[in-house]
């Protein structure tokens, strides 16, 4: 496979990587309404009927934890994580293309340290047909593991943007680096501002 081949490829993988993970972001966005439709039922049954529906506080809570770790790799994705950015904006771009990339490396040794044991915890519960100490008594490995579903879904990313990313660096192609991981500027959010607004007025024109 040639070099070009090559960048096509990962490219277009990292495209489908992107469209899966925005899925799971709306997934997980269906849960956490659902989640509070659920609890205002709760607060208002309690409030007029006097009736607590049990397990809305026990299931928001894995709600949340499921939903955060299947964003992780559209956040990774879209460079909307916080970075520290005082001293990059007035580095070279080498060094500052060198950082971006190191910056894939690190939070993939964290991803997948926190995978690894995040994958015993499930384990360990499926072993010993863990439920919790609740009135519903869920299984904790149904809501353990699609949260390190997520997790998994963040380390397949990481490796895609890292091979890509590697590439880039190698053939120093430092653009397609800087925009894979770079911290966004100002100017990139209030270009995807001025595009957004741009397709909202089109559309009402069209309607």
């Amino acid at each position: 496979m040639s070099q070009s081949d090559r960048t096509l490829f990962l490219g277009s993988i990292l495209s489908k990587a992107e469209s899966l993970s925005r899925a799971a972001v709306w997934a997980g966005g269906a849960m956490m309404l659902g989640s509070v439709v659920l609890i205002c039922f709760d607060v208002i049954t309690r409030k007029f009927l006097n009736m607590a529906t049990s397990g809305s506080n026990e299931i928001s809570g894995y709600v949340l934890a499921i939903s955060t770790s299947w964003a992780l790799a559209f956040g990774m994705l879209e460079r909307i994580n916080v970075r520290v950015d005082v001293l990059y904006r007035v580095l070279p771009v080498r060094v500052t293309a060198f950082l971006d990339w190191l910056s894939i490396v690190l939070m993939g040794v964290f991803i997948a340290y926190l995978t690894y044991y995040a994958y015993f915890v499930v384990l360990t519960s499926w072993e010993q047909e863990a439920t919790a100490n609740t009135t519903l008594g869920t299984p904790l490995w149904i809501p353990q593991g699609l949260w390190v579903l997520g997790l998994i879904w963040m380390c397949i990313v990481l490796a895609l943007m890292l091979a890509r990313a590697s590439v880039a660096l190698a053939t120093g192609d430092l653009q397609t680096v800087q925009a894979l991981s770079a911290p966004r500027s100002s100017m990139d959010e209030a270009q995807e501002e001025a595009a957004m607004a741009t397709d909202r007025v089109s559309q009402e024109r069209t309607s």
